[in-house]
């Protein structure tokens, strides 16, 4: 696999799409913070780290991402997008008054700063760019 967090933001687009009520990947510091934000934002209802056992011996434990996905009263999907911007092919860094602005302010743009990662509105309250991971919205 070439782009983790590209893996990872389809497995919860594909998620959302078939109505699943949660879905595993593969863990990593930046996906748990990644997963964080987007259950501050309210995107997600919530994520666990989990440590799968080994099956077979001599294999090691896997550690796993499990995100609670969330909808609306009437099955709603919340997250209606999900859109990767900087790839490994491509990468795209922005200054602080560049930090873009998601759907008018209703969507939310994740980057990776010096500071950590944060949400668009984060970095230009704390003056700061970084790279622009994806818009969710």
């Amino acid at each position: 696999m070439t782009d983790p967090i590209s893996d990872m933001l389809t497995r919860i687009r594909n998620a959302v799409t078939a109505k699943h009520t949660r879905v595993d990947m593969p863990a990593s510091k930046l996906k748990a913070e990644i997963a964080r934000i987007l259950q501050d934002e309210g995107y997600i209802q919530g994520f666990r780290m989990i440590e799968e056992p080994a099956e077979k011996v001599g294999r090691q434990p896997r550690h796993v991402i499990r995100v609670v996905l969330k909808y609306g009263p009437h099955g709603e999907k919340v997250i209606s997008g999900i859109q990767r911007i900087s790839r490994p092919g491509r990468r795209v860094y922005l200054g602080v008054e560049d930090v873009p602005v998601v759907l008018g302010g209703l969507g939310t743009s994740i980057l990776t700063t010096s500071r950590g990662v944060m949400t668009g509105r984060a970095a230009r309250k704390a003056g700061v760019g970084g790279e622009v991971l994806c818009n969710v919205w």
